[in-house]
């Protein structure tokens, strides 16, 4: 069973940091993408940043210039350094990643179970 386990969320006011951790756990080969989703009220589920294994970043025009994105692949783990945060930064933010299962290419794709980002004014 695989596990997406999401830390660092809170409550911070705006033009304050944070820093999510993602780490991943279980049974697989390794792993491909990760990135982190976001999902306010009333809003539909938004890609924030993306990862690929070899470092390769890509960014919500929203976010570029303010958050960074980054993985440690010993760890299994994905980071978002978010600075510069603003009210509308508030959300829930979650970890997704595409796992291979085994050698042969079999994937899966996991979810986090979401850490909640307030940003007050």
């Amino acid at each position: 069973q695989v596990q997406l386990v999401e830390s660092g969320g809170g409550l911070v006011q705006a033009g304050g940091s944070l820093r999510l951790s993602c780490a991943a756990s279980g049974s697989f080969f390794s792993i491909n993408v990760m990135g982190w989703y976001r999902q306010a009220p009333g809003k539909q589920r938004e890609l924030v940043a993306s990862i690929t294994s070899g470092g390769a970043t890509n960014y919500a025009d929203s976010v570029k210039g303010r958050f960074a994105i980054s993985r440690d692949n010993a760890k299994n783990t994905v980071y978002l350094q978010m600075n510069s945060l603003k009210p509308e930064d508030t959300a829930v933010y979650y970890c997704n990643a595409d796992f291979f299962l085994n050698r042969y290419g079999s994937g899966q794709n996991y979810w986090g179970q979401g850490t909640q980002v307030t940003v007050s004014s």
